[in-house]
Protein backbone atom coordinates (compact mmCIF):
# COMPACT_ATOMS: atom_id res chain seq x y z
CA UNK A 1 0.00 0.00 0.00
CA UNK A 2 1.13 3.54 -0.82
CA UNK A 3 0.74 6.57 1.12
CA UNK A 4 -1.61 8.55 -1.32
CA UNK A 5 0.50 12.18 -1.48
CA UNK A 6 3.50 13.67 -0.46
CA UNK A 7 2.27 15.84 2.44
CA UNK A 8 0.95 12.64 3.87
CA UNK A 9 4.31 11.36 3.65
CA UNK A 10 6.02 13.69 5.21
CA UNK A 11 3.79 13.76 8.03
CA UNK A 12 4.23 10.26 8.33
CA UNK A 13 7.96 10.50 8.16
CA UNK A 14 8.21 13.15 11.03
CA UNK A 15 6.37 10.51 13.10
CA UNK A 16 8.55 7.87 12.17
CA UNK A 17 12.12 10.10 13.59
CA UNK A 18 10.48 11.43 16.43
CA UNK A 19 9.19 7.77 17.80
CA UNK A 20 12.83 6.84 17.49
CA UNK A 21 14.63 10.37 18.78
CA UNK A 22 16.34 10.87 15.55
CA UNK A 23 15.06 13.79 14.33
CA UNK A 24 17.16 15.89 16.30
CA UNK A 25 19.99 13.69 15.00
CA UNK A 26 19.16 14.05 11.90
CA UNK A 27 18.91 18.31 11.87
CA UNK A 28 22.52 18.49 13.05
CA UNK A 29 24.20 16.10 10.26
CA UNK A 30 23.59 14.42 6.85
CA UNK A 31 26.86 12.24 7.86
CA UNK A 32 30.56 12.32 6.50
CA UNK A 33 31.83 10.91 3.41
CA UNK A 34 34.61 8.38 5.61
CA UNK A 35 31.78 7.03 7.26
CA UNK A 36 31.07 3.85 4.72
CA UNK A 37 28.01 1.85 5.58
CA UNK A 38 28.05 -1.64 4.29
CA UNK A 39 24.80 -2.54 2.38
CA UNK A 40 24.21 -6.58 1.64
CA UNK A 41 21.22 -6.76 -0.38
CA UNK A 42 20.01 -7.15 -3.88
CA UNK A 43 21.16 -5.13 -6.53
CA UNK A 44 20.58 -1.16 -6.28
CA UNK A 45 19.14 0.84 -9.36
CA UNK A 46 22.17 3.25 -9.13
CA UNK A 47 20.76 5.51 -11.72
CA UNK A 48 18.02 6.58 -9.45
CA UNK A 49 17.78 10.23 -9.60
CA UNK A 50 17.24 10.43 -6.03
CA UNK A 51 20.30 8.33 -5.90
CA UNK A 52 22.75 9.77 -8.12
CA UNK A 53 25.22 12.17 -7.37
CA UNK A 54 25.76 10.29 -3.81
CA UNK A 55 28.73 8.51 -2.19
CA UNK A 56 27.54 5.36 -3.62
CA UNK A 57 29.73 2.37 -4.38
CA UNK A 58 28.98 -1.22 -5.80
CA UNK A 59 31.18 -4.15 -4.65
CA UNK A 60 31.02 -6.10 -7.80
CA UNK A 61 30.13 -9.92 -6.91
CA UNK A 62 29.87 -12.91 -8.71
CA UNK A 63 26.56 -13.95 -6.05
CA UNK A 64 24.71 -11.18 -6.73
CA UNK A 65 23.10 -10.11 -10.02
CA UNK A 66 23.24 -6.57 -11.42
CA UNK A 67 19.62 -4.54 -11.44
CA UNK A 68 19.08 -5.13 -15.24
CA UNK A 69 15.37 -5.60 -14.45
CA UNK A 70 14.26 -2.23 -12.30
CA UNK A 71 11.54 -4.07 -11.38
CA UNK A 72 12.73 -7.39 -10.17
CA UNK A 73 11.91 -7.77 -6.44
CA UNK A 74 15.54 -8.32 -5.64
CA UNK A 75 16.04 -4.91 -6.94
CA UNK A 76 13.02 -2.72 -5.56
CA UNK A 77 14.70 -4.57 -2.36
CA UNK A 78 17.71 -3.28 -2.78
CA UNK A 79 17.31 0.00 -3.54
CA UNK A 80 14.25 0.56 -1.02
CA UNK A 81 16.75 -0.25 1.75
CA UNK A 82 19.12 2.20 -0.08
CA UNK A 83 16.52 5.05 0.05
CA UNK A 84 16.10 5.12 3.95
CA UNK A 85 20.02 5.24 4.19
CA UNK A 86 21.15 7.37 1.39
CA UNK A 87 18.52 9.08 -0.85
CA UNK A 88 18.41 12.57 -1.10
CA UNK A 89 16.84 14.33 1.91
CA UNK A 90 14.77 15.73 -0.70
CA UNK A 91 12.89 12.51 -1.81
CA UNK A 92 9.95 10.63 -0.26
CA UNK A 93 12.93 8.57 1.58
CA UNK A 94 13.71 8.76 5.32
CA UNK A 95 17.26 9.38 3.27
CA UNK A 96 19.09 9.43 6.86
CA UNK A 97 22.39 9.18 6.11
CA UNK A 98 23.31 10.24 2.37
CA UNK A 99 26.43 12.07 3.43
CA UNK A 100 28.15 8.96 4.63
CA UNK A 101 29.40 6.49 1.44
CA UNK A 102 27.65 3.78 0.78
CA UNK A 103 28.98 0.35 -0.67
CA UNK A 104 26.27 -2.12 -2.04
CA UNK A 105 27.91 -5.79 -2.21
CA UNK A 106 24.82 -7.66 -4.21
CA UNK A 107 24.12 -11.09 -3.06
CA UNK A 108 21.05 -11.97 -3.89
CA UNK A 109 18.37 -12.04 -6.89
CA UNK A 110 15.63 -14.08 -5.78
CA UNK A 111 12.58 -13.20 -5.24
CA UNK A 112 10.34 -11.59 -2.07
CA UNK A 113 7.23 -13.85 -0.99
CA UNK A 114 3.70 -12.52 -1.32
CA UNK A 115 3.44 -13.19 2.62
CA UNK A 116 5.72 -10.57 3.64
CA UNK A 117 9.09 -12.38 4.21
CA UNK A 118 12.75 -10.87 3.34
CA UNK A 119 15.11 -12.42 0.76
CA UNK A 120 17.33 -14.76 2.33
CA UNK A 121 21.15 -15.81 1.40
CA UNK A 122 23.09 -18.98 1.95
CA UNK A 123 25.12 -18.88 5.11
CA UNK A 124 28.33 -19.45 3.52
CA UNK A 125 27.56 -16.94 0.81
CA UNK A 126 26.64 -14.27 3.64
CA UNK A 127 29.86 -14.87 5.13
CA UNK A 128 31.79 -14.36 2.08
CA UNK A 129 30.13 -10.95 1.63
CA UNK A 130 30.44 -9.61 4.74
CA UNK A 131 34.43 -10.34 5.15
CA UNK A 132 34.69 -8.38 1.94
CA UNK A 133 32.63 -5.02 3.52
CA UNK A 134 34.79 -5.70 6.08
CA UNK A 135 37.96 -5.64 3.75
CA UNK A 136 36.76 -2.48 1.72
CA UNK A 137 36.74 -0.84 4.55
CA UNK A 138 33.34 -0.57 5.72
CA UNK A 139 32.51 0.73 9.45
CA UNK A 140 28.55 -0.73 9.88
CA UNK A 141 26.96 -3.77 7.49
CA UNK A 142 23.27 -4.03 7.20
CA UNK A 143 21.59 -7.22 5.93
CA UNK A 144 18.19 -6.75 5.76
CA UNK A 145 17.74 -10.51 4.75
CA UNK A 146 17.15 -14.12 6.30
CA UNK A 147 19.52 -17.17 6.36
CA UNK A 148 18.40 -20.01 3.62
CA UNK A 149 19.10 -23.75 3.52
CA UNK A 150 21.19 -23.35 6.84
CA UNK A 151 24.34 -25.94 7.57
CA UNK A 152 26.93 -26.83 10.21
CA UNK A 153 29.71 -26.00 7.65
CA UNK A 154 27.78 -22.80 6.40
CA UNK A 155 27.41 -21.67 10.12
CA UNK A 156 30.80 -22.01 11.04
CA UNK A 157 31.55 -19.77 8.10
CA UNK A 158 28.97 -17.20 8.99
CA UNK A 159 30.07 -17.12 12.81
CA UNK A 160 34.13 -16.80 11.66
CA UNK A 161 33.33 -13.71 9.20
CA UNK A 162 31.11 -11.96 12.07
CA UNK A 163 33.64 -12.50 14.46
CA UNK A 164 36.04 -10.89 11.83
CA UNK A 165 33.68 -8.33 11.31
CA UNK A 166 34.05 -7.61 15.57
CA UNK A 167 38.08 -7.83 15.97
CA UNK A 168 37.90 -5.27 12.96
CA UNK A 169 35.41 -2.59 14.90
CA UNK A 170 32.88 -3.40 11.83
CA UNK A 171 29.56 -3.44 13.70
CA UNK A 172 26.96 -5.25 11.89
CA UNK A 173 23.09 -4.82 11.80
CA UNK A 174 20.61 -7.27 10.96
CA UNK A 175 16.76 -7.48 10.55
CA UNK A 176 15.45 -10.42 13.18
CA UNK A 177 13.37 -11.48 10.83
CA UNK A 178 9.78 -11.82 10.01
CA UNK A 179 8.44 -15.34 11.05
CA UNK A 180 6.57 -14.24 13.65
CA UNK A 181 8.32 -17.01 16.29
CA UNK A 182 10.17 -16.61 19.39
CA UNK A 183 13.87 -17.76 18.65
CA UNK A 184 17.14 -16.73 17.47
CA UNK A 185 19.50 -17.86 14.42
CA UNK A 186 23.13 -17.83 13.58
CA UNK A 187 23.19 -14.12 13.20
CA UNK A 188 21.22 -13.18 15.43
CA UNK A 189 22.76 -15.00 17.92
CA UNK A 190 26.02 -13.94 17.62
CA UNK A 191 27.26 -11.36 20.27
CA UNK A 192 28.24 -8.96 18.44
CA UNK A 193 25.39 -8.35 15.94
CA UNK A 194 22.68 -5.72 16.70
CA UNK A 195 19.04 -7.32 15.68
CA UNK A 196 16.64 -5.40 14.85
CA UNK A 197 12.77 -5.56 15.44
CA UNK A 198 10.03 -3.57 13.23
CA UNK A 199 7.53 -1.74 15.58
CA UNK A 200 4.06 -0.04 14.53
CA UNK A 201 4.07 4.47 14.84
CA UNK A 202 3.64 3.50 18.85
CA UNK A 203 6.43 1.58 19.09
CA UNK A 204 5.28 -1.92 19.37
CA UNK A 205 6.79 -5.03 17.72
CA UNK A 206 4.92 -5.75 14.61
CA UNK A 207 2.86 -9.50 14.86
CA UNK A 208 5.45 -10.34 11.72
CA UNK A 209 8.40 -9.82 13.97
CA UNK A 210 10.48 -12.44 15.47
CA UNK A 211 11.89 -12.06 19.00
CA UNK A 212 14.04 -13.83 21.50
CA UNK A 213 16.17 -13.52 24.29
CA UNK A 214 19.18 -12.53 22.27
CA UNK A 215 17.02 -10.13 20.33
CA UNK A 216 15.87 -8.78 23.47
CA UNK A 217 19.25 -8.63 25.33
CA UNK A 218 21.36 -7.03 22.32
CA UNK A 219 19.19 -5.73 19.66
CA UNK A 220 16.81 -2.49 19.06
CA UNK A 221 13.30 -2.20 17.87
CA UNK A 222 12.75 0.55 15.22
CA UNK A 223 9.55 1.54 12.67
CA UNK A 224 8.97 -0.94 10.17
CA UNK A 225 4.71 -0.40 9.46
CA UNK A 226 4.42 1.04 6.25
CA UNK A 227 7.59 2.90 5.37
CA UNK A 228 8.00 4.82 1.94
CA UNK A 229 11.31 4.63 0.25
CA UNK A 230 12.73 4.35 -3.28
CA UNK A 231 11.10 1.92 -5.79
CA UNK A 232 14.13 1.13 -8.67
CA UNK A 233 10.83 1.84 -11.18
CA UNK A 234 10.97 5.60 -10.51
CA UNK A 235 7.54 5.08 -8.22
CA UNK A 236 7.74 5.62 -4.47
CA UNK A 237 7.20 2.31 -2.65
CA UNK A 238 5.99 1.17 0.70
CA UNK A 239 6.86 -1.69 2.52
CA UNK A 240 7.49 -2.97 6.09
CA UNK A 241 9.22 -5.70 8.07
CA UNK A 242 12.50 -6.09 9.97
CA UNK A 243 14.13 -5.47 6.73
CA UNK A 244 12.88 -2.14 6.42
CA UNK A 245 13.74 -1.35 10.43
CA UNK A 246 17.24 -2.79 9.97
CA UNK A 247 18.67 0.80 7.93
CA UNK A 248 16.83 3.20 10.88
CA UNK A 249 19.68 1.69 13.05
CA UNK A 250 22.17 1.48 10.40
CA UNK A 251 21.63 4.76 8.95
CA UNK A 252 21.40 6.17 12.90
CA UNK A 253 25.13 4.10 13.71
CA UNK A 254 26.19 6.08 10.38
CA UNK A 255 25.05 9.89 11.79
CA UNK A 256 26.66 8.91 15.27
CA UNK A 257 29.93 8.10 13.87
CA UNK A 258 29.86 10.99 11.40
CA UNK A 259 29.98 13.29 14.72
CA UNK A 260 31.90 11.14 16.66
CA UNK A 261 34.85 9.76 14.35
CA UNK A 262 37.28 8.61 16.74
CA UNK A 263 34.59 6.60 19.00
CA UNK A 264 35.63 3.11 18.58
CA UNK A 265 32.96 0.44 17.64
CA UNK A 266 32.06 -0.99 20.93
CA UNK A 267 31.64 2.92 21.86
CA UNK A 268 29.02 3.30 19.17
CA UNK A 269 27.66 0.29 19.71
CA UNK A 270 27.28 0.94 23.52
CA UNK A 271 25.74 3.99 23.09
CA UNK A 272 23.26 3.35 20.60
CA UNK A 273 21.81 0.33 22.78
CA UNK A 274 22.69 1.38 26.46
CA UNK A 275 20.69 4.61 25.58
CA UNK A 276 17.78 2.38 24.56
CA UNK A 277 18.00 0.95 27.86
CA UNK A 278 19.72 -0.69 30.36
CA UNK A 279 18.05 -2.92 31.25
CA UNK A 280 17.02 -6.28 29.06
CA UNK A 281 15.36 -8.92 30.59
CA UNK A 282 12.78 -9.89 28.06
CA UNK A 283 12.28 -11.12 24.60
CA UNK A 284 11.41 -7.89 23.47
CA UNK A 285 13.96 -5.69 22.78
CA UNK A 286 14.40 -1.83 23.22
CA UNK A 287 12.86 1.11 21.14
CA UNK A 288 16.32 2.57 19.54
CA UNK A 289 16.86 6.36 21.02
CA UNK A 290 18.96 8.04 18.55
CA UNK A 291 19.45 11.36 20.49
CA UNK A 292 19.78 9.94 23.29
CA UNK A 293 22.98 7.71 22.24
CA UNK A 294 24.45 11.05 20.74
CA UNK A 295 23.97 12.75 24.48
CA UNK A 296 25.51 9.52 25.62
CA UNK A 297 28.47 10.28 23.52
CA UNK A 298 28.89 13.65 24.19
CA UNK A 299 29.45 13.07 27.88
CA UNK A 300 31.43 9.90 27.75
CA UNK A 301 33.80 10.65 24.88
CA UNK A 302 33.62 14.60 23.94
CA UNK A 303 33.08 15.62 20.55
CA UNK A 304 36.22 15.24 18.62
CA UNK A 305 36.10 16.28 15.33
CA UNK A 306 37.96 14.64 12.10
Amino acid sequence: MEIPDNTNRRKHQVSIFDLVNLTPLVGISTGKPGIMLGLVDGPVAMDHPDLAGGSIRELKATGGSPCTRVNSTACLHGTFVAGILSARRSSVAPAICPGCTLLVRPLFSETLSRDGQIPSARPAELATAIIECVEAGTRVINLSLALAQPSTKGERALEDALDHAAHSGVIVVAAAGNQGLLGSTAITRHPWVIPVVACDLRGKPTEMSNLGRSIGQRGLAAPGERITSLGAAGRPLTLGGTSAAAPFVTGAIGLLWSEFPNASAASIRLAITRAASNHRTTVVPALLNAWRAHQYLLTTTGRKLA
